[in-house]
């Protein structure tokens, strides 16, 4: 089979599409032939060697790290032969390829109202803002959240589940992703470069933290006390906040199949939609990166791996 893999750490250039086995079945997981496959900043990441996890020594690796496919070779349970699926991976298991080898408890049936390409789209950047808001920061009925980077591939989806939890959302975004962002369903929308977020936003319950740096540090003074600052990008200063009496929490996404069928329930019902900017075909995956980490596109970019439906 073709997979895309990183032999050395660096630029887009170090993508390689090589032949290599297609996996053999093992108890616990299926077989999958992938139809899509999305890209994620944590893809660049291990490619650049600044992912903890990956070191020389596991090289070479197939990078991706969610799919949409068909499975080709059953658990002999519900996901058989021919069901369509969708899933978080971990690194070690690549979605860049045409088949991947997936254990069962990542995966959960593929939404019917998304084509294939759509489904890639959202495991990843699905459970990233899912598990940030419900079980790092406990967001509830009624409560403020402040979601930065709205637009992007995470914020996206994480407006549109505050609001289907019956949050208020504010959030930032750059001006041409306003209406946007608006349309996602965001309270309050601000632009970032023209506002200081901070002179909007206050009694935050939980600040959801996607970019880090000084939009991190300017974040703390608008939670109420006792509020959460969750972030994606490491663990922020626990001395810091509780300066201002408040919480933070640093996390990386686990793969989780029962919380894809939760969020296939809010997709199916209308509550939930992806944003796919723009499709690659799998053999130029380093050009799909290198535009992710250039233009910062709005929702998630995709790779076509096989026929999709």
């Amino acid at each position: 089979m073709k997979a895309m893999r990183i032999h050395s750490f660096g630029g887009p250039e170090v993508l390689v599409l090589d032949e290599i086995p297609t996996p053999a079945i093992i108890d616990g997981s299926v077989l999958v032939k992938v139809a899509a496959a999305s890209v994620n900043p944590v893809d660049c990441k291990i490619r650049q060697g600044g992912y903890p996890k990956v070191t020389a020594a596991s090289l070479p690796v197939t990078l991706g790290r969610d799919v949409c496919g068909v499975v080709e070779q059953g658990d002999g349970t519900a996901l058989s032969a021919g069901t369509a699926i969708y899933a978080a991976l971990g690194w070690d298991v690549g979605g860049y390829a045409e088949y991947a080898l997936i254990p069962v408890q990542y995966c959960a049936p593929q939404p019917t109202s998304l084509s294939a390409i759509e489904a890639a789209s959202v495991p990843l950047a699905g459970l990233t803002a899912w598990q940030g808001l419900f079980d790092q920061g406990g967001l509830a009925q009624g409560q403020r959240v402040l979601i930065h980077a709205g637009a992007g591939g995470v914020g996206h989806f994480a407006i549109q589940f505050a609001k289907s939890r019956g949050a208020e959302v504010l959030a930032t975004a750059s001006a041409a992703n306003l209406d946007y962002v608006r349309a996602l369903g965001a309270d309050i929308v601000i632009d970032y470069r023209a506002q200081r977020f901070e002179e909007v936003a206050h009694d935050v319950d939980v600040v959801f933290d996607l970019v880090g740096g000084e939009t991190r540090e300017r974040s703390w003074p608008v939670l109420r006390r006792g509020g959460i600052l969750v972030s994606t990008l490491g663990q922020p200063d626990e001395a810091r906040a509780a300066s201002f009496g408040v919480r933070a929490r640093g996390y990386m996404a686990q793969p989780n199949g029962a919380q894809l069928l939760e969020i296939r329930g809010l997709i199916d019902a209308g509550k939930l939609r992806p944003t796919v900017t723009r499709t690659f075909p799998l053999e130029v995956a380093g050009a799909a990166q290198r535009y992710l980490e250039a233009e910062h596109p709005r929702g998630k970019l995709v790779l076509t791996v096989s026929t999709t439906r």
